[in-house]
């Protein structure tokens, strides 16, 4: 089934008497349960189609259909509707409240909601614990690694049962080892059900997808589906970490 439709999405921003095509003519379709990376180089329209996508910003022509829903010609408030239920996003900022421990960050977006307290504190516990970090639910994001950081954006992002998870360079702020170990965990979050999008410059992270639409200059260049390399069990990783 079609969580997403794009049928021909142009977006053109006007910068003075200049005209840029950010995307052209793009058309594609994501099924609910797909993990899907979008790649392209510097100026290829995949940020501007992330934005899109995420309904942080709106076509200039063509539709999205989003759960059956043409949310392309939504007004600013049904927009954040949308974002807010349905949508969850993870950031290669982390973009978290420095003040704030892990569990107030990951209740953030149920407070949107309108979430009774005790109910959104019980998920957001039970999300931080999915993501491994049961034990770091009242540290502050300065006494947490990068890869935890990003561990509480992920369950941030997991906590209101979203139907797409979109990340946006979810491993650009972290090392290399940091990096594989969270997208072992998108692959994790992926296998119990969910939708991924995810956008990266970096083949080696794409290649954790099952599927790479490739943009250049506005157009979508290839769509393929991946044969997956050999990717380690995440809980096992775990495990010989905690005996060393």
């Amino acid at each position: 089934m079609n969580i997403i439709r794009l049928e021909h999405i142009a977006k053109i921003y006007e910068l003075g008497a200049e005209k840029v095509h950010a995307l052209r003519d793009v058309s594609l379709t994501i099924d609910r349960g797909e993990y899907v990376a979008i790649m392209g180089p510097s100026g290829s329209g995949k940020s501007t189609l992330m934005n899109v996508l995420g309904c942080l910003d709106t076509p200039t022509k063509g539709l999205y259909n989003f759960k059956g829903v043409n949310v392309s010609e939504m007004n600013d408030n049904q927009l954040a509707e949308i974002r807010n239920k349905e949508i969850g996003f993870v950031f290669q900022t982390f973009n978290l409240l420095p003040r704030s421990d892990a569990l107030h960050n990951v209740e953030l977006p149920l407070i949107y909601a309108g979430i009774p307290s005790d109910e959104r504190k019980e998920k957001a516990r039970e999300a931080l614990f999915q993501v491994g970090l049961g034990d770091r639910i009242h540290h502050k994001p300065n006494e947490l690694s990068g890869g935890q950081r990003q561990r509480v954006a992920v369950a941030r992002a997991l906590v209101t049962e979203p139907s797409i998870i979109l990340a946006d360079e979810p491993t650009g702020n972290l090392d290399t080892k940091t990096g594989e170990e969270i997208m072992l965990l998108f692959n994790e979050i992926y296998e119990q059900g969910n939708t991924i999008i995810l956008v990266t410059h970096e083949e080696y992270i794409a290649e954790h997808a099952e599927r790479i639409i490739r943009l250049r200059d506005g157009l979508i260049e290839a769509d393929e589906s991946v044969r997956k390399r050999y990717i380690p069990d995440l809980n096992a990783i775990r495990s010989s970490e905690k005996n060393e």
